[in-house]
């Protein structure tokens, strides 16, 4: 199927959510671009540009759990926004995932069936890993 809806996914392989926002793109007939940003890294400019998008701050998308948060002391509500950017660039795994760019929007989406949001089309039905079925609400 030829896609003229371009679709970016921020994804971590080893997150579930991150897993089933994927296969539910797949799943909805899309062919992804899948950026590993445990692999490729961030940078600061990429991060603000997202986040200025979805209309939130750093601290918003500031995944604490299993991450080095706490030891970096970012749990603090004093630490500003910028000290945040430089340790996301620096700890890519502080960025909570999957962050999904689509021409309909760009979300951080938790829970997976979020992304159903930025889509134009939608399976009739999805089975996440754990085995909770998906039926998306027609339009």
């Amino acid at each position: 199927m030829s896609d003229d809806f371009p679709i970016t996914i921020y994804h971590n392989p080893d997150c579930g959510t991150s897993r089933n926002t994927l296969a539910l793109i797949e799943a909805a007939g899309y062919h992804p671009t899948v950026v590993d940003y445990l692999k490729t890294g961030w940078t600061r400019p990429k991060l603000e540009a997202l986040f200025a998008a979805m209309n939130v701050k750093p601290r918003d998308v500031l995944r604490e759990k299993g991450t080095p948060a706490v030891e970096l002391g970012l749990l603090d509500p004093s630490v500003g926004d910028s000290l945040i950017l430089d340790a996301m660039v620096a700890n890519p795994i502080l960025v909570n995932r999957p962050i999904v760019v689509t021409p309909m929007g760009i979300k951080l989406t938790r829970p997976s069936e979020i992304v159903l949001d930025l889509l134009s089309r939608s399976p009739t039905s999805f089975t996440k890993e754990n085995g909770e079925v998906v039926i998306p609400e027609s339009p």
